[in-house]
């Protein structure tokens, strides 16, 4: 396999906070690699050292020749005039760049809904980030380094985008991707690194390989602390049962005691959620009836949804993007109104909505300050209080960060801090739209066994799988056609309906013209002249590619990595000739016919 990017010792800080020390790691083609750690820990810089955008303060970055690296950043140009065909495909027509296959998925799956010639800045920041990934996607680069790019996506669409993703390993496409999504990182990764307290950790294998390899190593070590500890407790207890005159003479007893203790790592930040005390739920919770949401578009959201949500319930909701998922969290928690029907409250409900928004929280503000406003004092489920700088402290928030103004706080850290604002009202509903979102994934097991022993009654709308099935008891999807439907098989009968669908239509694709209009008529006459001469072309123009690409294997006889790179390159482009000429077969046959 051939490198492609190699870092030797490599060191970075800003200001007094050292992010990584003496790091050093390298990938392959075909290499995909996951990147996990906390919020803060420096994921975001190791990738932008190693892609060049960064310089490390030490050590040296060794890129090969010639290689070209696309990179999906977290935030995106909200100011760009450029219109999304510009963007994605270089300004094509649809008749050129939708006649290759792949580009045509792509498109078709991640951008079904945004018009391609809309202005970036007009779109929204999920729609301005999808384009983001597309671009990326379509450039034909060696290396893809994607930082959150299932953030913005519905649970088909990341389940799509896996099975993308694998294919282009399999033709040599290399990949560094930061995600929070579990099952994500499980379904596509090779390998994964760690990085924490300065360092990276690799580890073969998916997300559930690494969990594995990483428990053990965690048992390992604390084998090792517990006979450590023990050997501290001899010296020590021998040190206390001596005279004092005695541990000056035996000076080496004392020296073998304090090297015990010497290597003491620094503890990491751990984060702790306190029970929150809940306010006991009566029978009735949550009740809609007969409820219609209609757009101004005319587009239905809802229609005549009738569902009762009672005490203790944990429900996921799934769907694709602009089905209504956060509209119906709006509707329960009377932030909106629905065009027709009621939703009732019972009467001892205390609700809080996690929004996808951080609207509420004031960048001017420091942290502490946005708390002891809220509320200084909070009772816990164990009876005692907790003060707000307590409270700050177990979620993450210790030293100059209580004092830290909330515009300067990571993604990561201003969700969390919108969590434990909305736990101090004591709530017994909450309704969490995309939860997941920004938080690293210590954070979010963190969160997960939370909620897994909280009484309240759960609504969450989320496309991370893992985070679903851990918290949720029963997942409900909203079709698009105004329904809302219970899913007994969970997320994959969600899938499994979505791809009946999409089959359902294809095949009404290939019926429809046949029906609208004869092949002998002028109109057909006209049209399979037009897709024969375009057949031709891309025919044409894909025959030079693979001749190309044989050309490049006899050069690299001698090079079994870039040659086997070189054979997956070969095999999708004839693949994608197979279908050309399938489809200039029927457009011949129907100009003869």
């Amino acid at each position: 396999m051939a490198s492609l990017v190699s870092a030797e010792r490599i060191s970075k800080s800003f200001g007094t906070r050292i992010l990584l020390d003496d790091v050093s790691l390298g990938l392959s083609d075909s290499d995909v690699i996951g990147v996990v750690g906390r919020n803060g820990d420096g994921k975001t810089t190791l990738l932008s050292i190693l892609t060049g955008r960064l310089e490390p303060d030490a050590g040296t970055v060794t890129r090969a020749s010639g290689v070209s690296i696309g990179f999906l950043e977290q935030t995106d140009d909200a100011s760009s005039g450029a219109t999304v065909r510009d963007v994605i495909v270089g300004g094509e027509p649809d008749h050129v760049w939708a006649a290759n296959p792949v580009t045509r998925a792509i498109v078709e799956h991640l951008l079904a809904e945004v018009p391609l010639d809309a202005r970036v800045g007009d779109l929204s920041g999920g729609e301005r980030r999808r384009v983001s990934l597309v671009a990326v996607m379509l450039a034909g680069h060696d290396l893809i380094v994607l930082d959150e790019p299932t953030n913005h996506l519905d649970v088909e669409a990341v389940s799509w985008l896996a099975a993308h993703l694998n294919e282009q390993q399999r033709t040599g496409t290399a990949m560094l991707i930061v995600s929070h999504d579990r099952w994500f990182l499980d379904a596509v990764c090779t390998r994964v690194w760690e990085v924490h307290d300065t360092r990276v950790d690799a580890y073969d294998g998916g997300y559930a390989a690494y969990v594995l390899a990483r428990a053990e190593r965690g048992r390992q070590a604390a084998a090792s602390e517990a006979r450590r500890q023990n050997l501290a407790r001899k010296e020590l207890a021998w040190l206390r049962r001596g005279p004092p005159a005695r541990t000056s003479k035996p000076r080496f007893r004392i020296d073998a005691a304090n090297a015990l203790i010497a290597d003491v790592p620094e503890p990491r930040d751990s984060m702790a959620l306190r029970r929150f005390a809940v306010t006991r739920l009566g029978k009735d919770v949550l009740d809609l009836e007969h409820v219609d949401v209609t757009l101004p578009d005319g587009r239905v959201l809802l229609r005549d949804l009738t569902w009762s949500i009672g005490p203790g319930d944990r429900i996921g909701i799934v769907g694709v993007n602009g089905s209504g998922k956060s509209t119906l969290l709006r509707l329960l928690a009377h932030e909106q109104r629905p065009t027709h029907g009621r939703v009732k409250q019972g009467k001892t409900l205390r609700l809080r909505h996690l929004s996808q928004a951080v609207v509420e929280l004031d960048d001017d503000e420091r942290v502490l300050d946005s708390v002891n406003r809220l509320r200084r004092q909070t009772k816990l489920a164990t009876g005692e209080d907790a003060s707000a700088s307590q409270l700050l402290e177990e979620f993450g928030f210790t030293g100059d960060r209580l004092v830290t103004r909330i515009g300067e706080l990571s993604g990561g850290e201003r969700r969390r801090l919108q969590f434990l604002r909305l736990l101090m009202h004591e709530p017994n509903v909450l309704l969490l739209d995309e939860p997941t979102n920004d938080l690293d994934i210590d954070t979010l097991t963190v969160v997960e066994d939370y909620l897994d022993t909280w009484p309240g009654t759960l609504v969450v709308v989320s496309h991370d799988r893992y985070f679903l099935e851990r918290v949720c008891d029963a997942v409900y999807a909203l079709l698009g056609d105004g329904s809302c439907v219970l899913l007994p098989g969970g997320i994959d009968a969600y899938l499994d309906h979505r791809r009946a669908l999409a089959e359902a239509a294809r095949q009404a694709a290939r019926v429809a013209p046949t029906a609208s209009q004869g092949p002998g008529t002028a109109a057909a006459q006209r049209q399979a002249k037009k897709d024969l001469a375009r057949l031709e072309s891309q025919l044409h123009r894909l025959g030079e590619r693979i001749e190309k690409v044989h050309r490049e294997m006899a050069a690299a006889a001698s090079d079994y990595g870039r040659l086997a790179a070189l054979q997956g390159t070969l095999t999708g482009l004839e693949d994608e000739r197979d279908e050309l000429e399938l489809a200039w077969l029927e457009a011949a046959e129907a100009l003869e016919g």
